[in-house]
Order: C-alpha cells, then structure tokens, then sequence
C-alpha cells in the first residue's frame, strides 16, 4: 500500500462511531433474511420498474397482507356459514 493511503487515519476520528444502519427502522418493521424463488422476486422487480420504480419490499409487503385478508375473509364466511348451519340444526331438534 502507498504511504498516502494511511493518512485518512489523521483526518478522520472513528472512535465513537457505532456499527448498524445510519437510517433507524420503521416501526414494526423487521429485517430477516428468507429465500425467495427468482422467478418470483424478478416478477416484483419488474412490477416496480414498470410503474417508474419504487421498493419491491414494499410491494410484496403488500401483497402478502392482501393475501392474509382474503384468506380471513374466507376463514370468517366459512365459520358463520358452519355456525348457522348448526344453529338451524339447534332448532330443528
């Protein structure tokens, strides 16, 4: 290495520096680290370029809570159906 390459040593102080992100998190949100199939991070990649750029992140947040509430959606039509077919049955005894 050249010696010039040393001196940012005598101009910066790093002593009190910390280590993590500069930018703090949202709040409730969560970094992880998970697998995701190729072909579909590229799906969202290229959703976000074609609406002029964004953060997939964010659009697969998105998506994954849509999906949450359409599966409880269903899970509640589900069990009221269930609950007034036992409550006809109730009334038919």
């Amino acid at each position: 290495m050249k010696e010039d390459e040393y001196e940012m040593k005598d101009h910066y102080d790093f002593s009190k520096g910390r280590r993590g992100s500069v930018i703090p998190p949202q709040p409730g949100k969560i970094k992880i680290t998970i697998r995701i199939d190729g072909d579909i991070l590229e799906w969202f990649r290229n959703k976000v370029d074609a609406a002029g750029g964004g953060n997939y992140q964010t659009v697969m947040n998105a998506a994954l809570r849509q999906y949450i509430e359409t599966q409880e959606g269903i899970l509640e039509a589900t069990l009221r159906r269930v609950i007034r077919e036992e409550l006809k049955c109730g009334q038919q005894q």
